[in-house]
């Protein structure tokens, strides 16, 4: 019961029922006869939390349609517009929650003086000085999700999302979402000039319902980089529940290859002299 507290899970579910009540197609706690959401089982490493959520209808894409990308750029942008200036009890998101942390807790599995420890370190400079030198005023603050990709969303006719597993939700710049699913948009097409048009067709759908400003589309790339190298933290913590099968100086490489072709697409240099 270590990795999510009671009271984080009630926040999340309380989010998830604020956006269900306010038209956002979401995956939905179920309560039990009782009408209680949570419940208390047995596991072999002692009690566990447990939720029954909604099944939500669809396919995953892992590589979506311009289309597609333009309806997710909408929902999301639905999403941020509830959301916004909202604050629960959950992880606040900065440069030293996503990306000193992550880089502390790597250092305790890999070598400091690799190269790929080294590009994480100098990325975790470059995030810092980027996120404390930012135009707030032009920063929309609120509740993320953080891991809106491909794998937590499905999708009906090309049009229709519903989203899940808002495990990792918090509070954070609004940007931070559409940093990371912009990134596994791009991730995932090998054509990058087709994913610029998906990019643009994600943000006339996201602009349909409320402006980006220019000052977040700046910090786009920073928001992937930092959730990105976030996430390998999370494999750190998580070693010995699913990640000690392929967690290794080879899966950091694997790992760190993806954004670093990220931030060389949108012409940001970390370490280059070092790069593999």
């Amino acid at each position: 019961m270590d990795w999510r507290t009671e009271n984080e899970i009630i926040a999340e579910l309380g989010l998830l029922n604020y956006l269900r009540e306010s038209g956002i197609s979401v995956s939905f706690p179920i309560t039990d006869t009782a009408g209680k959401e949570i419940q208390q089982i047995q596991a072999p490493e002692g009690n566990r939390f447990a939720v029954l959520f909604s099944f939500a209808e669809g396919e995953s894409i892992r590589n979506p349609s311009e289309k597609v990308c333009y309806h997710l750029g909408e929902q999301m942008a639905k999403i941020h517009h509830l959301t916004v200036n909202k604050k629960i009890d959950r992880k606040n998101y900065d440069s030293d929650s996503l990306v000193r942390w992550a880089y502390l807790k790597a250092a305790q599995f890999f070598s400091r003086s690799s190269n790929e420890m080294k590009y994480f370190e100098e990325a975790n400079a470059i995030i810092s000085t980027t996120f404390k030198n930012v135009s707030f005023s032009d920063l929309r603050y609120g509740v993320v999700h953080l891991d809106l990709w491909y794998e937590n969303m499905k999708v009906t006719n090309d049009i229709e999302l519903t989203f899940f597993d808002f495990d990792n939700c918090g509070n954070g710049w609004l940007f931070l979402d559409i940093s990371y699913s912009l990134m596994l948009i791009f991730r995932n097409e090998p054509d990058k000039a087709f994913f610029e048009k998906k990019r643009a067709s994600f943000y006339q759908g996201y602009e349909s319902i409320t402006p980006i400003s220019k000052e977040e589309k700046r910090l786009i790339p920073y928001g992937g980089l930092a959730i990105w190298l976030h996430y390998i933290c999370v494999h750190v913590e998580r070693f010995n529940d699913f990640s000690n099968h392929f967690f290794s100086e080879e899966f950091l490489k694997y790992w760190l290859h993806t954004v670093i072709q990220w931030m060389e697409f949108n012409q940001i240099k970390i370490n280059a002299n070092e790069k593999k």
